[in-house]
């Protein structure tokens, strides 16, 4: 017969059990932050290959990820992107593709990004995962985690989580051709009004949700993209794609500054892509590049002809022997080398690169350095 003292003896045990099971198990749910992915080919891992569309808007052959990848994962690039390099600096795996159907857990995260997608649904319509259909991805996903870790605990996931955003590009790049404007019968200031209201829209998603921290870029300088150069019979610069591409980065940051007011606990890192990415065209030396205004890979003026694995229309191509020489890697993607560059300074950025704060802060919860001047894009 088991006495009084004996089962007092077993019950304190078995507290003493569940209580370090649930210990172990809520350390191990706090080591980590979380990253979810949003946008554009300069973010996608590779979401592209488990959609009905043309090799236009998939990157999944030869010689994509020559540098890192074989075979090729789907990335635009010879090798990883910012998020690959922000996960690596977050002590995360690489965060996996949402729609890679290998994929079934998202405890550190998911990537969500399509390339060729814009915040506008219109933007290479029925090709890509538009950014309204990201959205609806990640709140899928929301509920998978309340069902499988409860309430509690996927508030704090997401709550806690940091979110990468790249998007705007194509919505100014996909309109090209039209003789009048590229944006008739919208002016300017009401296309970009679209664009920044759907990305707000989506901002406003995430946080209902529980989201906090947002990391984004501006968008990059496409109207000298080697690609849009090409086209032009003067194969220089489209102006008035600058021209929106500025206005768009204006307003982007007045957004955020409102949704910084109006959103509990709404935080944000905002990297100035677009003036690194002039930096590095303009003085390649200077960043470790041979050539800042051509694409490795690619046909044509500047390599500017979207020809890259010659699955894309034209067959024939040129690929140089080193990638990491040629900012570009393709007509209209950085290279590897570039995206490590700009991952380290989202990441440790100051002030006058990436601000109010830089990605680490968001993941550590410290505050940004002020500018020291020693810092460079």
């Amino acid at each position: 017969m088991i006495s009084f003292r004996h089962m007092a003896v077993a019950v304190a045990v078995s507290c003493l059990l569940i209580l370090t099971v649930c210990q172990i198990s809520q350390a191990h749910f706090n080591k980590h932050i979380a990253l979810f992915v949003f946008g554009d080919s300069l973010y996608d891992p590779g979401n592209n290959n488990y959609i009905n569309t043309t090799p236009e808007f998939q990157a999944n052959f030869f010689p994509y990820g020559e540098s890192y990848f074989n075979p090729p994962s789907g990335r635009f690039s010879d090798g990883r992107l910012i998020p690959d390099f922000v996960a690596e600096l977050a002590k995360l795996p690489l965060i996996p593709a949402y729609l890679d159907p290998r994929n079934k857990e998202f405890v550190y995260g998911a990537n969500f990004a399509s390339g060729g997608a814009g915040a506008l649904v219109e933007s290479h319509a029925g090709f890509v995962v538009d950014l309204k259909t990201q959205l609806q991805y990640f709140r899928d996903l929301e509920k998978q985690f309340r069902q499988n870790l409860g309430d509690s605990e996927a508030e704090q996931l997401l709550s806690d989580a940091v979110y990468l955003f790249s998007c705007g590009g194509n919505d100014y790049l996909s309109p090209v051709g039209n003789n009048e404007s590229i944006l008739y019968p919208y002016t300017h200031e009401e296309y970009v009004g679209m664009v920044i209201g759907n990305l707000t829209d989506v901002f406003k998603g995430i946080h209902e949700r529980g989201g906090r921290k947002i990391g984004i870029v501006t968008v990059p300088p496409i109207g000298c993209w080697p690609s849009v150069r090409a086209g032009r019979p003067d194969n220089t610069c489209s102006e008035e794609i600058d021209i929106i591409v500025s206005l768009h980065n204006q307003e982007l940051s007045q957004k955020l500054q409102e949704l910084e007011n109006q959103l509990e606990g709404f935080m944000y890192a905002k990297y100035d892509l677009n003036t690194a990415i002039r930096k590095r065209m303009k003085n390649p030396s200077k960043y470790g590049f041979k050539v800042g205004d051509s694409a490795c890979c690619g046909s044509g003026p500047f390599g500017g002809i979207y020809s890259c694995g010659g699955k894309r229309g034209v067959k024939e191509f040129k690929l140089c022997k080193n990638a990491s020489d040629y900012f570009f890697f393709d007509s209209n993607h950085p290279n590897e080398v570039a995206s490590q560059q700009f991952a380290n300074m989202f990441w440790n950025g100051d002030s006058s690169v990436t601000s109010p704060y830089n990605l680490k802060a968001l993941f550590k919860g410290k505050q940004l350095p002020t500018s020291s001047g020693k810092l460079d894009l």
